[in-house]
């Protein structure tokens, strides 16, 4: 009776109390880098075409197919990254299924060497190994999480990383190329395109920064210095070219 009113004390403590905890790294990260790359990759190429001297309808048709051809290569290397992800995991996970069945006793072993690493004593971790060794599926996940350190990834992982990180690389590729839009002079709207690419990196910088941990105000300042970098090192390679 004493033991049914902790759990029941337990339950009602966990019910109570909730954590917020940031979940959504991964849709986070492939935003960033979407984002990121459609920011600075765009924005370099029309700074570089604008120092040859090239007509803003010239830039902005060049600028589009980049950002076609950036946010379906960005995409595919997404998908393929999380798809090899989900191919190791499994692979791993029928190698464990395998050892738990052939060699017992050593993956008991690793688990009592897991669990001390904890600080956990021997007859204090010695039922919890008689226990998950009565349950293979529990023993296959404390595995998989505590000795390889695998999170069984989500079977929608490769389309839903392919899908955000190219929609993202095409925000963000097309604000450097809005100036070529309304100003028919390359000369004038590149200052455009750098004073608003640069104000979109400082916003996407801060927002990063807040999301991820880092001190927004850092994490701007950084993103905005890359990008600028970016732009003025494409910008004077092609002015040393056409000379």
């Amino acid at each position: 009776m004493a033991q049914d009113g902790t759990a029941e004390s337990e339950k009602s403590l966990l019910n109570q109390h909730t954590e917020k905890h940031f979940t959504a790294g991964e849709i986070v990260r492939d935003i960033i880098i979407g984002v990121s790359d459609g920011l600075t990759v765009p924005f370099a190429l029309a700074a570089g075409l604008s120092g040859t001297n090239a007509s803003s309808s010239i830039i902005l048709t060049a600028g589009i197919a980049e950002v076609a051809a950036g946010a379906i290569s960005m995409g595919l290397g997404g998908y393929l990254a999380a798809k090899s992800e989900a191919d190791h995991y499994m692979k791993e996970l029928k190698r464990e299924q395998e050892e738990i069945i052939s060699v017992p006793h050593t993956e008991a072993a690793e688990v009592a060497e897991i669990l001390s690493q904890y600080g956990i004593e021997p007859d204090e971790y010695r039922p919890v190994v008689n226990a998950l060794g009565k349950n293979p599926q529990a023993w296959l996940d404390f595995m998989m999480k505590f000795e390889l350190g695998l999170e069984k990834p989500d079977p929608r992982r490769a389309l839903q990383s392919a899908l955000t990180i190219a929609l993202a690389y095409i925000m963000g590729g097309l604000v450097p190329l809005i100036p070529y839009m309304f100003i028919p002079i390359a000369r004038k709207a590149v200052v455009a395109s750098a004073v608003v690419t640069l104000v979109a990196l400082f916003i996407f910088g801060y927002a990063k920064g807040h999301f991820t941990g880092n001190k927004p105000l850092r994490s701007a300042m950084q993103t905005t210095l890359i990008g600028a970098i970016a732009s003025a090192a494409a910008f004077g390679m092609a002015k040393a070219v056409q000379r």
